[in-house]
């Protein structure tokens, strides 16, 4: 069973022919509005969304197929403790696929030992977006004509901020490109990310200053300060508004930049930014509907499965992270890879 937990999921090819269905699907929506017939989307956001949760059921539509949805899991037997792998089990008992929406670090690859369908992950806590990842490649490739030789700066949340993480990730695997993290530090990138880019020999480099650098980029992809994600109210009140990028702050930046942003956006963009021609943030929200069409289209095309037996953890790994899903989930199997909690990325001390 194939599942959508992170961008490394698919192969560079694997990709690329996701890229050409989403190019086809903007040219000629028509001709696939029968490509999901008879078919139902699990909607499943324990988190608040608008773009993704909307785009999602958008693209199912569009698609020919049917959508039901648990967007407040208050009004859910979650609020009666139900456990997230008999959530799973018994959406996937009357979905063909689920999207889901978790708080928790990791909980779409717990979310797809249990399934007996494709799980797309629309985001773990402030661990990773792989969808709107999808989205922002194909934006960038759409209007920029694609990723190599690009200077990409990411200002805003880089501690918190999932997309910024999975895109991050995605990008290493990209060759010729360079990145430009923009951060307080405070904010700055995790470290297992930190690993990550240099494992991966990625070319990059960590500012605090947004001005001082905007001149030298091809893609500016801002971020908002998560509010939500602050465990002390006032750390967030000292931070919220350090980067606003404004009409002003533009003049000096290239003729074809590219202004990125995976929305909802505070402050970090004024309004007066919407009318430059170089501002394609709300185009990038409406290409991520087809992005998603064409993902959809391509996990739908494997038949449900039985569910496998329960899988065998490592006997002596304990995640101290307490935002990973098996803090909230202690009866999940304990998983590692190369010393780090298969969930949520963190090293695990053994």
């Amino acid at each position: 069973m194939r599942h959508f937990i992170d961008f490394s999921d698919l192969s560079l090819q694997e990709w690329e022919t996701l890229y050409q269905r989403f190019e086809e699907l903007l040219a000629h929506p028509g001709d696939f509005r029968d490509a999901a017939r008879g078919r139902a989307l699990g909607s499943l956001f324990y988190e608040p969304s608008t773009r993704t949760s909307f785009s999602f059921q958008a693209a199912m539509l569009r698609l020919g197929g049917g959508v039901f949805s648990m967007n407040d899991p208050g009004v859910t037997s979650v609020s009666k403790g139900e456990t997230l792998k008999d959530t799973i089990i018994m959406c996937s008992g009357y979905a063909d696929i689920i999207v889901i929406r978790h708080p928790c670090e990791g909980a779409a690859l717990a979310a797809s030992l249990h399934s007996r369908v494709p799980i797309i992950n629309a985001g773990d806590g402030g661990h990773l977006h792989p969808t709107q990842t999808l989205t922002d490649l194909a934006t960038i490739i759409r209007l920029r004509g694609g990723v190599s030789g690009l200077r990409i700066g990411l200002c805003g949340d880089l501690k918190h901020g999932r997309t910024v993480h999975s895109l991050v990730r995605a990008l290493s695997s990209f060759e010729g490109c360079s990145l430009s993290l923009i951060s307080p530090r405070e904010l700055a990138i995790p470290d297992y990310l930190r690993a990550f880019l240099r494992s991966n020999g990625q070319r990059y480099v960590e500012v605090t200053g947004l001005e001082a650098i905007l001149p030298q980029l091809d893609v500016l992809y801002m971020t908002r300060i998560q509010r939500e994600r602050f465990a002390d109210p006032s750390e967030y009140d000292r931070l919220k508004g350090v980067y606003v990028l404004t009409a002003g702050k533009l003049r000096g930046a290239k003729k074809d930049l590219l202004i990125l942003h995976p929305l909802p956006r505070l402050d970090e963009i004024s309004a007066d930014v919407d009318a430059d021609p170089r501002a394609a943030y709300f185009e990038q929200a409406r290409l991520g509907m087809y992005v998603r069409m064409a993902l959809l289209m391509r996990l739908l095309e494997q038949p449900a499965r039985t569910l496998p037996p329960p899988t065998a953890g490592h006997p002596s790994h304990t995640c101290h992270n307490p935002l990973c899903v098996t803090a909230r989930e202690t009866y999940l199997p304990a998983l590692i890879h190369s010393g780090f909690c298969a969930y949520c990325d963190k090293e695990v001390v053994l």
